[in-house]
């Protein structure tokens, strides 16, 4: 997968997987990541899919609605991705924090969903459920951050009320932060996550 990778001054800080929105790049998320954890090393992933010349992780049949045998496949693909990537740069497969917004958050929801181990911990900015009706697996202690925009018309607050419960019942730390406005990543969620991150990881 086409990504950057960024060595941090901390080898003990957790990794940051930077996961951008529909037709964003790997490089729409490292001041993000500076922001949030400044001494953690930085893996910024492009999506592999194209809509229109946009890049994805994952095919949607419409506005809201996934493609769900492309995103476990795609789920997997990243799964595998990581794995790999942490051979070739020597980091901690265990110790890894995805930062998603949008149609990153979603591809990020989708591995917490898939596998227990994929990360260490999330912060997830206007997700959506990535899949409804499936047993999750045991996430019991992962952290996870949730931004919502209490008018998102693209990810509306149900779908973070829905996506912290589901997270909840399996075992994770899941919290949701509300902001008054709609599918924009605002300064003010992007303050509060660091902060959430620093009392959770620092």
């Amino acid at each position: 997968m086409k990504h950057i990778f960024q060595q941090g001054t901390s080898n003990d800080a957790p990794v940051l997987l930077l996961l951008h929105g529909t037709g964003g790049t790997e490089r729409d998320l490292l001041p993000l990541g500076g922001m949030i954890s400044p001494q953690s090393s930085v893996l910024s992933v492009r999506g592999n899919v194209l809509e229109n010349g946009m890049p994805r992780f994952f095919r949607r049949l419409a506005e809201g609605v996934f493609d769900e045998e492309d995103l476990v496949f795609r789920t997997k693909e990243l799964n595998d991705f990581l794995d790999e990537a942490s051979g070739t740069y020597g980091f901690n497969r265990r110790n890894i924090v995805a930062v998603g917004y949008s149609n990153g958050a979603n591809i990020a929801g989708s591995l917490l969903f898939h596998f227990g181990d994929a990360l260490r911990g999330a912060i997830l900015h206007h997700p959506m459920v990535p899949r409804r009706g499936i047993a999750l697996p045991d996430l019991s202690g992962v952290p996870v951050f949730i931004a919502a925009g209490q008018r998102d018309p693209i990810s509306p607050p149900q779908e973070a009320e829905e996506l912290e419960r589901l997270l909840s019942g399996a075992g994770a730390a899941a919290h949701v932060h509300w902001e008054p406005s709609g599918h924009q990543l605002t300064p003010s969620e992007v303050d509060a996550a660091s902060a959430w991150y620093q009392r959770t990881f620092a």
